[in-house]
């Protein structure tokens, strides 16, 4: 099927929620879809309408707003359904970027698909998108982690959890815990890693920076600008493991003694917090001898 030209006017089904997604900085990112559904919906939902509400100005849309964020997500949401119950279109967006991602909205369109109304997602800019296109890490796999928790115990162990990933890990983070993250993924990752810090993605300060992993505490005390603005941070897949220890060994030999090989790898990596993948081919190797 051809794609539709930006100039093409079909009618906006009713009783539709439409998930949005709007610049991170750059006013000039938003689609010519985006703005064509926002200038026709009835209502749009907003996380902030401060926020939003400069963009919209910009772009001279006059919708009725309405606010959604993490503290009303579920009222809003009812909201929402009786809005399209009566056959209004609904816009749905988040302060910057795509909804449902680190930001509000997962819950109401999860309310709405389970009402029977339908969702069109409307695709556009994203932080972590845009990070990774100009962060050079070349890793087969990406895991998205979102913001690490902000107590500092809370923030290791999750560290910690997430080192033995097989994949390029992506955080977001704000400007008063940046300084606190980069000195934990420093001390408890691997310093051969590579740290992509990327910061004011599309806006006039833009800077995405690479390093090993080690080296971050030191860039952000190189310069006070470093810590402004709101961050992405990729750290690339952990080096592969020359073998399994000892302990490790022993622990996976004796489970397979008694368990199938799915089973022991997995009951292994629970009690080692080795990799899983790893164990797995360990122990398709030891029955094999």
């Amino acid at each position: 099927m051809p794609a539709m030209s930006p100039d093409d006017k079909t009618p906006l089904p009713p009783s539709t929620l439409f998930v949005v997604a709007t610049p991170i900085g750059n006013l000039a990112d938003i689609s010519a879809r985006a703005l064509d559904v926002l200038s026709r919906v009835d209502v749009i939902t907003c996380e902030d309408t401060r926020s939003s509400r400069p963009l919209l100005d910009h772009y001279g849309i006059r919708a009725s707003l309405l606010p959604l964020h993490e503290h009303n997500e579920r009222e809003a949401a009812a909201k929402v359904i009786a809005l399209l119950g009566e056959g209004k279109r609904v816009a749905l967006i988040s302060d910057a970027g795509t909804p449902g991602i680190s930001d509000p909205g997962a819950r109401a369109v999860a309310a709405v698909r389970a009402a029977g109304f339908r969702v069109v997602p409307l695709p556009g800019p994203s932080a972590m998108a845009t990070a990774l296109s100009a962060g050079g890490i070349n890793d087969a796999q990406v895991l998205f982690a979102g913001f690490l928790p902000p107590k500092p115990g809370a923030r290791r162990a999750e560290i910690e959890k997430l080192k033995a990933v097989p994949a390029a890990l992506v955080f977001y983070e704000a400007p008063h815990r940046i300084e606190e993250t980069l000195a934990d993924l420093a001390a408890l990752l691997e310093p051969q890693r590579t740290l992509v810090v990327a910061r004011e993605l599309t806006k006039l300060f833009e800077q995405i920076a690479a390093m090993p992993v080690a080296d971050g505490p030191a860039w952000l005390a190189a310069d006070a600008n470093h810590k402004r603005g709101e961050f992405v941070l990729i750290v690339s897949a952990p080096p592969p493991r020359e073998g399994l220890d000892a302990e490790t060994e022993r622990v996976l030999s004796l489970l397979l003694a008694e368990l199938p090989t799915k089973q022991a790898a997995k009951l292994a990596a629970e009690i080692t917090g080795q990799p899983k993948n790893a164990l797995y081919q360990r122990a398709l190797e030891l029955k094999d001898l």
